[in-house]
């Protein structure tokens, strides 16, 4: 979109046309019009608008073939309807086949005004937001799979942090991918050809931790019969990665502090002083500041680990990346079994993409594993789903408007919704009405937006007054 957008006008009354002109006149937009649904054709081929005020009644054809026009066109463009009130349902239906607004006539200035205005503000920050993730959009990363923004905003902390020496900690919930992201981290920076040595301080008894930490010398307790090299050792121009660091115990924390700090150790046991140069970075699936707060955490050393903070987000948050990361590891794990899924049918995507996954992308690479495990086919249907994904219930009519929502509360709202119309419709003799399904979910999602009606037009990819006309028809009596 230029600074400067064009508007077409399409409106076969030139008194109209004049006064949409004059309300729009203020040097910062370009404004046209056209009398007839072929001349705006011609104009449109020639200059593609940024934005169409389109009259539903034209002389020569109607507001819905110039949109069916832009679609088989693949233009790109705003439109705005107007319409008298007589045919407000007639305007509601093209906003369906593509227009993004509508208006009733007579207009005020300060409605079109406003209108205007703001879908060229909308379509102006989704172009840049849209040029950003094209120049740095990510699908893998070091063993991660996502493009999502928020897997991007942790590629790229993992580039700016990575070359330096500093620690880093890491949070996220379990099955987020928190030692793949320590490996990424690894792997990106100057210590890539070096250890990588990972401990899991939540599996190592609290007696033995210390020994598995810096190492013992002979003798230092029973069953000490040789000296033992420690992990701190092992990572020595490398990276060590302690998981679950909020399992450690308090007098450990107190050593691990002084080895972080230092760089320095002694084995267990032992007196000679020890240096190793060693990139620390943790994790846990805790709040940290809550451990701290609780006193199952030293204050100084959160301080001192807590030097670049990265959080993972959790699958139900990277809707868009729940597809492509299941088709991954379809592929790895029928290669492996040898078995010949190549694909998951559309049912199944929409379950998938709707459940919540608790255990994040553990649950879901072991839900596809035991799919194709257990089950010999080409493709995954409904019948393969372990639990309790097999107690989730789509609809062809509900599945695709739940599909497009962002935001996780309407998502399970919509969910629950749909699967309540599944269970009502257990028999084959109730079918749940089209109308009854949208109204439960825009009702649902209004409520879950505490009345914001704006809000939930935008997660559910309507128009407002989409909403408010449904809503208006809704409550008024027969």
């Amino acid at each position: 979109m230029s600074d400067k957008p064009t508007i077409l006008i399409i409106e076969d009354s030139a008194p109209q046309a004049r006064l949409y002109q004059e309300y729009l006149k203020d040097g910062l937009r370009q404004v046209f019009v056209a009398t007839n649904g072929q001349d705006a054709k011609d104009f449109i081929k020639k200059t593609p608008p940024d934005l169409i005020l389109l009259d539903f009644k034209l002389p020569d054809m109607d507001g819905n073939d110039i949109l069916y026009w832009l679609n088989e066109q693949n233009i790109a463009c705003l439109v705005i309807v107007i319409t008298a009130h007589s045919s407000v349902d007639i305007a509601v239906d093209m906003m369906q086949n593509g227009a993004d607004d509508f208006l009733e006539k007579p207009l005020s200035a300060n409605r079109l005004k406003t209108s205007v205005k703001n879908l060229l503000q909308q379509a102006k920050l989704q172009h840049l937001v849209n040029d950003y993730q094209n120049t740095f959009k990510r699908d893998t990363y070091h063993g991660f799979i996502g493009s999502c923004l928020p897997m991007q905003a942790v590629y790229r902390i993992i580039d700016a942090a990575a070359p330096s020496k500093a620690t880093i900690f890491i949070t996220g919930e379990s099955g987020t991918g928190k030692e793949i992201c320590a490996q990424a981290i690894h792997l990106q920076g100057h210590r890539a050809k070096n250890p990588f040595i990972p401990v899991n301080c939540a599996a190592i008894p609290l007696d033995l931790m210390e020994s598995e930490l810096f190492g013992h010398v002979k003798g230092a307790f029973t069953g000490a019969v040789s000296e033992r090299k420690g992990l701190a050792s092992q990572a020595d121009g490398g990276t060590l990665f302690l998981d679950e660091i909020g399992e450690m115990d308090l007098e450990l924390q107190k050593k691990l502090l002084r080895f972080v700090q230092t760089g320095t150790f002694q084995k267990v046991g032992g007196s000679k002083l020890e240096t190793v140069d060693a990139r620390i970075i943790c994790a846990t699936n805790r709040d940290p500041l809550q451990d701290v707060a609780t006193g199952k955490f030293r204050e100084d050393l959160y301080y001192r680990l807590h030097v670049v903070p990265l959080h993972l987000p959790p699958l139900r948050d990277r809707t868009h990346d729940i597809l492509s990361i299941a088709r991954h590891f379809l592929a790895l794990f029928a290669k492996e079994e040898g078995k010949s899924f190549n694909s998951f049918s559309a049912e199944v995507e929409a379950v998938m993409s709707h459940y919540a996954w608790p255990g994040n992308v553990r649950q879901l690479q072991n839900v596809v594993q035991n799919i194709v495990v257990l089950n010999k086919d080409t493709k995954v249907k409904l019948a393969h789903l372990p639990p309790p994904l097999n107690a989730i219930l789509t609809t062809s009519i509900a599945a695709p408007m739940a599909s497009s929502l962002p935001d996780q509360g309407v998502t399970q709202g919509v969910t629950q919704v749909v699967n309540n119309a599944a269970a009502q419709a257990d028999s084959a003799l109730s079918i749940i009405p089209l109308a009854v399904v949208e109204k439960d979910t825009i009702e649902r999602a209004i409520s879950l937006c505490q009345g914001n009606i704006p809000k939930a037009a935008a997660l559910l990819d309507v128009s407002p007054s989409t909403i408010y006309r449904k809503k208006q028809s809704w409550e008024t009596p027969e």
